[in-house]
């Protein structure tokens, strides 16, 4: 229990690879998971090699009830507690209500809300027992949601959606678990230049889109806050003549 320990979803690429760049740089071990196995074991060893972290490869898709319960039950045996609970994966779509298949609906409802959801509950037991540890500091959760949960963006329909459900659950589980010392924030970024977003370069241009870096500073920063200190949402836009934009 000396040292602190992360769970990072969606970890091998873009967003997520950089937010378990900066907790390794910080001194966190970490469990990462994602989809594919060989992207995320490659990410896994880059990551153990240069910063000489314990790092643990969990392969699983937030897809699968029985993955999700895996991941949590394979941090708790390797490391017993759980400082930080960082819900990266999720799956994008895009489309107008009216032409959006209730197959399309159903995935990104599930992926991005209900697995969300379902891993909270695996891991809370383990969030209380390392916020017991470190009662100055506490359990955190951060899940990356969207400005598309906060201000509605055409053609984003469920994907907005499905965010705004996560915000709405991260403020919950902090009025419920406040009292065990959890705490839970999402982060609500516009465009983060990822291969998921290259679809939109040419329409926004690269430049104008968020880094990876600008969201892994956010986690840090709520990872040195008090217990005392909740921050509900932290929303993220890109520069330019219009704030509430994706």
């Amino acid at each position: 229990m000396s040292r602190r320990t992360a769970l990072v979803t969606g970890a091998s690429r873009g967003i997520g690879l950089g937010i378990a760049q900066r907790l390794a740089a910080a001194g966190y071990a970490l469990t990462l998971s994602a989809r594919k196995e060989e992207p995320l074991l490659h990410a896994a060893s880059e990551l153990a090699d240069e910063t000489g972290t314990e790092v643990a490869p969990v392969v699983g898709n937030l897809a699968t009830e029985d993955d999700v319960r895996q991941l949590a039950a394979a941090h708790e045996e390797r490391f017993g507690a759980l400082d930080l609970l960082v819900l990266n994966g999720g799956v994008g779509s895009a489309g107008p209500v009216a032409e959006t298949k209730m197959k399309t609906y159903d995935l990104v409802l599930n992926v991005n809300l209900r697995a969300q959801f379902l891993l909270i509950q695996q891991c809370l037991p383990m969030l209380r027992k390392a916020a017991a540890a470190h009662p100055s500091h506490g359990g955190k959760i951060v899940a990356l949601a969207s400005i598309t949960g906060v201000a509605g963006e055409p053609g984003l329909a469920a994907y907005g959606a499905s965010k705004a459900g996560l915000i709405s659950l991260c403020e919950t589980v902090t009025l419920e678990e406040s009292v065990h010392g959890v705490t839970a924030t999402a982060i609500s970024p516009g465009y983060v230049d990822t291969d998921m977003t290259e679809w939109k370069r040419d329409e926004l241009g690269q430049e104008s889109m968020l880094s990876t870096a600008d969201v892994a500073e956010l986690v840090l920063a709520i990872t040195r806050l008090s217990a005392r200190a909740v921050v509900p949402n932290m929303v993220l836009t890109r520069a330019g003549e219009q704030i509430w934009r994706a």
